[in-house]
């Protein structure tokens, strides 16, 4: 008995330590549904109050009946009982239009605490740096955040109204059970308590499990992606992983399936033992009741009365426990939803930044610049130096690994580097303001997005502050050399691409790069930089992009990751990359002058080209 009262001790202490996270909830579910929310709060106290109206009526309806039938059914004693039916039916009534409109009040409060928790799960995902989707502990708590946050504030707010209803009716309840006998009760508590202890002990190991499980959640759902999402469609059929990949998510579930129902279990035999406990103090109660009727201290209203007073109130007791249970377990899990929405960006913009150079008269600096990913003890740049003049083409090379596209991340600041200093005419990024910085640069990344959306909105989204016209939108297209393609759609610009919706068209690989490529060039900012820009295109499409792109690029600083040698020959400067340092740079011919990497580099690929021809 001691060891058990120990542990619902801790428990008690844990369920109150969670009670910071109620006020912050019930302030998410206020600015979402503040109206919808006082009109619950209204429906509650009048909903706790019925009850109580019930058993009182039932009272005064039984001694009437008792009445009539010792008066013989005369009329005086008919008419005050049909009065006395006639207002159980009223109760009755109101009761359920009530809780239809509860029903109502609460479908309408949580659709929108549901949109607006996702608002917030949305804002922090894109504000946090992209270093965060580097580790699988931020993965965790997106997980956490977006399964348990879209539901458990709502759960909360039904478990805090529960708490409210049933109290305001088990204190009428206490009220009328005391003149039976003022123990009455403490009865009532006791026959609960194990019922409570039952409660507080499954959630909390229930909040553990999900804790312990959540990276096994997410590798079950990856196999469930994998099974059905069309990126991965052809390689599935094509080299048989169904069986494979089904197997490991079957394996997976059975495992997490027989930890769910083992916890469903356990809590199954403590209910059991709880209830039973309940039963022997309703019996107790219940004899003690009987006995004092046939003493003639009570009658059968009385009777009737303690009945459904005690039977009830036990009934709420365990209500108002549970409703602590859940509280305590939405608070757990709102924790979740909380440390998530508390993660903090460590690129920020500076107290006071400086102006942005416009335009761009020197050039772009890297110097000293290392920089590891988060979690990796490899450097992907290691002190760094490189300069890309204002004005003019500069091609990167080199190969897998060398730290290309680091260069991208780096100057966009998505990332800021472990030691040195990237400038803009001398100007630290770190001294910018970050949107600022961003609308100066416009980036095609080696795997760009593709959007399942029109032609149209696919370059639009380049540069949505500009809200671009028709016009400017093929223009960019005709400067990525993606007009032609788009010319043979059902729709041209009009057409859905993509095949997740209905009616819509997919592209080549080829095609949807120029159709990036086209909204990168629609933002008309003074540094472009592209990652492989022409790695889907033939040896013709490219010449002509090439010669396309020199015109477009004139008066702006431009910035080539390729593996092509084609491509980086028509650069201003070529720098040639590897193990995170630059380590040849010249021109195309100046290169090839000097029998280095670049030059050994481009006899291969010509030979390549050769054979294959």
């Amino acid at each position: 008995m001691a060891e058990n009262l120990r542990i619902l001790t801790t428990k008690l202490r844990d369920a109150l330590a969670q009670l910071p996270y109620l006020p912050r909830a019930l302030a998410l579910v206020w600015a979402a549904a503040r109206g919808w929310t006082i009109a619950w709060a209204v429906l509650l106290v009048v909903q706790g109050l019925l009850p109580v109206a019930t058993v009182t009526l039932t009272r005064s309806l039984v001694d009437s009946l008792v009445a009539i039938m010792g008066a013989g059914g005369a009329w005086e004693t008919i008419r005050p009982t049909l009065v006395l039916a006639g207002l159980m039916a009223g109760v009755m009534l109101v009761t359920q239009l009530l809780g239809s409109a509860t029903g109502q009040i609460r479908t309408a409060q949580s659709e929108l605490v549901r949109d607006h928790i996702t608002a917030l799960i949305h804002r922090k995902s894109i504000a946090v740096d992209l270093a965060f989707y580097d580790s699988p502990d931020y993965y965790d708590h997106l997980h956490r955040a977006r399964i348990e946050g879209s539901y458990r504030p709502v759960a909360l707010l039904e478990s805090m109204g529960g708490l409210l209803q049933n109290g305001i009716t088990l204190v009428a309840m206490g009220a009328v059970l005391i003149p039976y006998g003022p123990w009455l009760p403490f009865a009532l508590l006791f026959s609960t308590l194990p019922a409570f202890y039952v409660v507080l002990r499954h959630n909390l190991r229930q909040h553990q499990w999900r804790l312990r499980t959540t990276a096994d959640e997410r590798r079950a759902w990856y196999y469930y992606w994998l099974l059905t999402a069309r990126e991965a469609a052809a390689e599935i059929r094509l080299f048989r992983l169904g069986d494979h990949f089904q197997a490991a998510y079957q394996t997976l579930r059975r495992r997490l399936r027989g930890e769910r129902l083992q916890l469903a279990k356990d809590q199954g035999l403590a209910e059991l033992g709880a209830g039973f406990t309940a039963l022997l103090v309703t019996g107790g109660a219940m004899a003690w009741m009987v006995w004092r009727a046939l003493q003639g201290l009570a009658s059968l209203g009385d009777l009737a009365l303690f009945y459904q007073a005690f039977n009830q109130g036990q009934g709420l007791m365990r209500s108002l426990l549970g409703s602590v249970g859940r509280i305590y377990s939405n608070s757990l899990f709102l924790g979740n939803l909380f440390e998530f929405l508390e993660l903090e960006p460590q690129v920020v913009d500076p107290s006071q930044p400086s102006p942005a150079p416009s335009p761009l008269k020197e050039g772009i600096r890297f110097r000293q610049v290392t920089f590891r990913y988060p979690g990796s003890e490899r450097a992907a740049l290691q002190d760094l130096n490189l300069t890309i003049p204002a004005g003019q083409i500069v091609a990167i090379v080199g190969p897998n690994g060398a730290g290309k596209s680091t260069l991208i991340k780096l100057l966009c600041r998505l990332y800021d580097p472990q030691a040195g200093h990237i400038e803009l005419d001398g100007v630290d990024l770190h001294d910018l303001q970050i949107e600022e910085l961003r609308r100066r640069i416009t980036v095609l990344f080696q795997e760009p997005v593709h959007y399942n959306a029109t032609v149209a909105e696919n370059i639009g989204v380049g540069d949505l502050a500009a809200t671009p016209s028709a016009a400017e939108i093929e223009a960019a297209a005709q400067a990525a050399g993606a007009d032609e393609p788009i010319a043979r759609l059902p729709q041209g610009y009009d057409t859905m691409l993509g095949k997740m919706f209905a009616g819509g068209t997919d592209l080549s690989v080829g095609e949807w790069q120029r159709v990036a490529l086209a909204r990168a060039f629609l933002r008309q900012a003074p540094i472009v930089v592209l990652d492989e820009p022409t790695g889907a295109m033939d040896s013709w499409a490219e010449a002509n992009w090439l010669r396309r792109f020199r015109r477009l690029a004139s008066g702006r600083t431009g910035m080539i990751i390729t593996h092509r040698f084609t491509t980086a020959m028509y650069a201003d400067i070529i720098h040639v990359m590897h193990d995170g340092r630059i380590v040849e740079s010249g021109n195309h011919h100046e290169l090839l002058a000097q029998g280095g990497r670049y030059a050994q580099s481009w006899t291969a690929q010509m030979q390549g080209a050769n054979q294959n021809d």
